[in-house]
């Protein structure tokens, strides 16, 4: 069993136990699912932004505690006030070290869009997403089939949540929905978690024209984002290059400033 197929595993449980605390028609008196969604793809491609998507991280499976010290607050603000365009909140609590209070949190305190990061394997965590107040979701290729890849972004399209698909293989491309707007090609393999920026270059020909393209894990330098925004990149989702920085908000910051004066 891969660490991936250990997270589905317990997501399921998860899922499942949190289905029993609160139902999806009561997750709908949220205060934010009222709310009007902010546009992921037009902030992504604003001139006057990044394109950064900056993530808040605790930890991950692969390289333990990656920072719990910094707030929440301190984080999502640092990153807003850096220029990111989006902000990325994992909440998976088990395995990243994160939850949805993690989000609510940033809601908050921020006014740019937030992606939920998740493992979503059922339609109820795409509710809860927008109860919680976030903007766009992350839907896993290689953890849904076709199916539901289409299920889950009509869904989130009909509640106003744009989806970021991501993938690591031009066969994962095949579950392309056309309620998708934004795909991220995951230079880190979930199965093994080995990196390669390649991976980025190399899937580009075969992404859907029409959408926000994504790049995501292992950019640490402002040459790597140049170079795949030259290649036709609108985005760049980093979370452990800031995370593991003592102040996150800093680390953006003078990273958007090394790629603006190149």
């Amino acid at each position: 069993m891969t660490i991936l197929d250990e997270i589905i595993a317990h997501k399921k449980i998860e899922v499942a136990q949190a289905k029993q605390h609160v139902s999806a028609k009561e997750l709908e008196f949220s205060p934010y699912f009222s709310r009007t969604c902010l546009s992921a793809k037009e902030f992504i491609c604003n001139p006057q932004k990044s394109g950064i998507i900056a993530e808040h991280k605790r930890k991950s499976p692969s390289k333990g505690i990656i920072n719990d010290n910094c707030t929440v607050v301190d984080v999502v603000e640092g990153y807003e006030s850096a220029g990111a365009s989006c902000i990325s909140v994992l909440t998976d609590e088990h395995y990243f070290g994160g939850t949805n209070s993690d989000l609510l949190i940033a809601r908050n305190r921020v006014h740019i869009p937030l992606l939920r990061k998740e493992f979503i394997i059922d339609e109820y965590q795409i509710i809860e997403a927008k109860s919680i107040g976030a903007d766009f979701i992350l839907l896993i290729a290689t953890c849904l089939d076709k199916q539901q890849i289409h299920s889950f972004a009509e869904l989130a399209k009909s509640l106003g949540l744009e989806v970021l698909l991501e993938v690591h293989t031009k066969e994962e491309l095949d579950v392309y929905s056309p309620h998708i707007g934004i795909v991220g090609v995951n230079n880190r393999n979930l199965k093994d978690f080995s990196v390669d920026i390649q991976r980025s270059i190399e899937l580009l020909p075969y992404i859907p024209t029409d959408v926000v393209k994504i790049s995501e894990s292992g950019l640490h330098t402002a040459h790597d984002v140049l170079t795949l925004k030259n290649a036709g990149f609108q985005g760049f989702l980093m979370g452990e290059n800031f995370m593991k920085q003592q102040n996150p908000g800093i680390a953006c910051t003078e990273f958007a400033k090394q790629i603006s004066s190149i």
